[in-house]
């Protein structure tokens, strides 16, 4: 299997053919008949395609990408992907902005990527729009292409990355829709992680220790950070705060018993040594497990 690394705009722009009219970003579409091999991408730059078709299959370390046509799935620098082709569609079809974090140095943007999060959770976790959304999306890499076009002068950067950040604020936006239209899915994987933790605490706790939330994303085939924002956005909660609340909840039904002892229960738990579970039952409760036992 073959590698290949876009640490550049140009190294993007060369693999498929595309002309380089800006070294640092790039609006290029790919419709041309060019099939896919089998590969794995290392990305420098950041990259947000909009699938027109499937194309090909994207997995992102062992978890495969959730897309479909007329999809936005989003790359950073030091990601891998692994794509493979797909039968069903010989052809891709796609447009993709490409730029350089080098571009977004001492702007207020390259301050604030951090919070465009489906960077990173959308790794397995594609952004889905509609028709309109489709419209305002082209429409941003519209005026990103026009002013690549546009002979460059002293306003050129201020405005490509004025663009870029209000397509990101656009798909935080989408995704924020998302999460609502997927509202019936987000129930169904926060039921689903209320029943895997629960048989996690009955039954695995013991030998594989206090549970995460990274282990429970990846029972549902999600990202540990888009994860956390589904259970969050479903709950009220943090997928963190609800382990530990259904952590008390079992410490006391074991505690209730009165047939094992404080050490026993830590060890039930997932908890290495008693003390770090007394101070854990204590700061959820307000009182040590003896003294609830004594209540």
């Amino acid at each position: 299997m073959k590698e290949i690394h876009f640490d550049t705009v140009q190294q993007f722009n060369d693999f498929y053919g595309f002309e380089t009219l800006h070294p640092l970003v790039s609006v290029a579409r790919c419709e041309k008949q060019q099939p896919i091999d089998e590969c794995l991408v290392h990305y420098g730059v950041y990259a947000l395609f909009l699938k027109e078709n499937k194309g090909c299959k994207l997995s992102y370390g062992r978890t495969k990408y959730d897309f479909d046509e007329m999809t936005v799935t989003s790359f950073a620098p030091g990601q891998q992907v692994h794509v493979e082709p797909s039968p069903d569609v010989v052809f891709p079809k796609w447009t993709a902005l490409v730029f350089h974090p080098d571009f977004l140095a001492r702007t207020q943007l390259g301050r604030q990527m951090s919070r465009y999060e489906f960077f990173s959770y959308s790794s397995n976790e594609a952004l889905h729009l509609s028709t309109g959304e489709i419209e305002i999306f082209r429409s941003v890499l519209a005026m990103i292409q026009q002013e690549l076009q546009h002979a460059i002068d002293k306003h050129s950067r201020e405005l490509i990355v004025s663009n870029i950040e209000l397509l990101l604020n656009y798909c935080l936006r989408f995704y924020d829709r998302q999460f609502i239209t997927r509202e019936e899915i987000n129930h169904v994987t926060v039921q689903r992680f209320e029943s895997l933790l629960d048989d996690y605490l009955t039954e695995k706790a013991e030998t594989d220790g206090i549970p995460t939330v990274a282990y429970f994303a990846e029972q549902c085939n999600l990202s540990a950070g888009y994860f956390g924002e589904l259970v969050k956005v479903e709950t009220g909660r943090t997928a963190q705060d609800f382990i530990a609340d259904r952590i008390v909840r079992r410490a006391k039904e074991l505690l209730n018993s009165q047939t094992l002892s404080i050490a026993q229960v830590a060890d039930r738990l997932g908890f290495g040594y008693p003390q770090h579970f007394v101070r854990f039952f204590k700061r959820k409760t307000g009182k040590t497990p003896t003294e609830y036992r004594a209540a």
